[in-house]
């Protein structure tokens, strides 16, 4: 397959998306880390442009000359393949690059990898450039996540944007859909561009079930709120009650109660709580226990594969019931790419479908999603199964 204009186009566009992201952000805003799951903007700047560097430049562009010795250590992120890096919780201390530096890092790399595709379309830097485009697709996600972090700590909740629309409600009937029992196939089945992890097709025993068409609003999670939800112990598993107990959970993310109603941080500001948009910012645990209250349960994300053609889905990553696993016949790529999705498939949980906060051109029905219970600053919601 040879490289074709567009794969080229979409590679700027989305250069120039990121950048867009970071254009209502005060230089300050560009180096705070509030927590460890939390990157600076100009960290994920530069990682995302490192990337194309240290796996395609450097290989493949003759002479190319590195920009700055010192950017794959400050950038890299978790391959071990490639070498010695600043640690995660380090990342908010890089006062220095200079954002300004940051910035003539990426113009250098995109123009780089400009004249290098023009002149090489081979078809192995043609699947490096598409896997390239969409890693830093994946930290517009974070980014946009990370900066919501960011402003919703700082004690003033400035706003990001205006026109950013984050809670849009669903405007169907709420129902149940019905799936009969019987094997169906799971997996990434076209030629399209997808992960390793969503490699594998295979068939799964479904017994019957439903699925609710809509996500859980934030006015039922008020209900289980009101009904001490975050106090009675027998709707949590054992870890999710140690750790609501242990850092004073009572509500989701961003909610702030003021005199008597509750309001939420968003990235248009501090808002009264919406009760008919999708409920948002909790963890895995929270999901559980309102299942519970409910009497119901989270889909596994096969149920939700198999039933996602009947709902709309996108505007919350949702929850599921299953581990993050590696599908039969799972085979990691060489290499340092290697390191991309397998050596996390450990103690995490499966989410599906996209966010507010994921690109365009980015997310598919088969795509998998993966974090730690307990961690709710994405845009993660759920929707019921029973």
């Amino acid at each position: 397959m040879l490289l074709t204009d567009t794969l080229l186009d979409f590679f700027l566009e989305t250069r120039k998306y990121t950048e867009t992201l970071c254009a209502p952000l005060e230089v300050e805003d560009y180096v705070v880390q509030p927590i460890v799951d939390v990157s600076p903007p100009k960290w994920h700047l530069g990682h995302s442009t490192w990337f194309f560097e240290e796996f395609i430049l450097k290989p493949y562009a003759k002479g190319y000359q590195i920009f700055d010795n010192d950017f794959a250590f400050v950038f890299n992120s978790y391959y071990e393949t490639v070498g010695k890096r600043v640690i995660r919780s380090d990342r908010g201390n890089l006062s220095r690059p200079s954002v300004e530096k940051v910035y003539a890092y990426r113009a250098y790399v995109t123009k780089a990898i400009k004249n290098l595709f023009e002149e090489n379309q081979s078809p192995q830097l043609y699947s490096l450039l598409e896997i390239g485009v969409h890693h830093e697709k994946q930290h517009q996600e974070l980014l946009l996540t990370d900066i919501k972090y960011i402003l919703g700590n700082n004690p003033l909740l400035p706003v990001y944007s205006a026109h950013l629309e984050e809670h849009a409600t669903e405007a169907h009937p709420k129902e149940w859909i019905s799936i009969e029992e019987g094997i169906y196939e799971i997996g990434h089945n076209t030629s399209d561009f997808c992960y390793d992890n969503e490699l594998g097709r295979h068939k799964v025993y479904l017994h019957q079930y439903q699925i609710s068409n809509a996500l859980t609003s934030n006015s039922e999670y008020l209900e289980f709120m009101d009904a001490g939800g975050y106090k009675k112990f027998h709707l949590w598993h054992a870890e999710g009650w140690d750790w609501v107990n242990q850092n004073a959970i009572s509500a989701p993310l961003y909610w702030h109660e003021i005199d008597g109603e509750w309001h939420q941080f968003t990235l248009n500001g501090l808002q009264k709580v919406d009760p008919n948009a999708p409920l948002t910012h909790i963890s895995y645990f929270e999901a559980f226990a309102f299942a519970q209250f409910k009497g119901c349960r989270l889909p596994t994300e096969f149920e939700w594969e198999v039933a996602q053609a009947y709902f709309p889905w996108g505007s919350r990553w949702e929850w599921t019931e299953s581990a993050y696993l590696p599908y039969p016949n799972y085979q990691k790529a060489d290499g340092a790419l290697g390191e991309y999705n397998g050596k996390f498939m450990v103690n995490q949980k499966v989410l599906r479908g996209g966010s507010v906060a994921t690109p365009k051109k980015h997310t598919r029905p088969t795509y998998r999603n993966f974090f730690h219970p307990q961690l709710r600053w994405q845009f993660t919601g759920l929707r019921l199964a029973k």
